[in-house]
């Protein structure tokens, strides 16, 4: 899978949002002053030919879909930075986050508890 350009992450946002678009339906989500209607449909082909989007024709009109989810696209990515950043430990990228980000007491016990709840989770199933 590659990864997606600025352009191209910006569109899929839309597309991922609204799950099926037509091309008028993802240039309209864009706030004034929106991008040209050709520089969208330039990027959406793009994002054909690298298979983030397939489509369903109607006659001449065409309507997309993704071909692969946001969260699908997100793991992907996270796991490239953790591998570019911190040499693959997902245990450095968590003390980098929780030592660089203002995080309350609140968000720290909700992290502490996914944390503890995904252990209980393993350990179930290596028992």
């Amino acid at each position: 899978m590659n990864n997606l350009t600025k352009a191209e992450e910006q569109v899929m946002q839309h597309i991922w949002k609204l799950q099926k678009v037509f091309l008028k339906d993802i240039v309209e989500q864009f706030p004034e002053p929106r991008p040209a209607y050709t520089t969208i449909s330039t990027v959406v082909r793009v994002l054909v030919k690298k298979e983030f989007l397939k489509y369903d024709t109607y006659g001449k009109i065409r309507q997309y879909y993704p071909a692969i989810s946001k969260e699908q696209y997100f793991k992907k990515h996270i796991k490239q930075v953790i591998g570019n950043f911190f040499s693959g430990s997902t245990s450095k990228f968590a003390l980098f986050f929780t030592e660089n980000e203002d995080l309350n007491i609140s968000e720290l016990e909700k992290m502490k508890l996914m944390i503890e709840k995904k252990i209980e989770i393993l350990k179930d199933k290596n028992e």
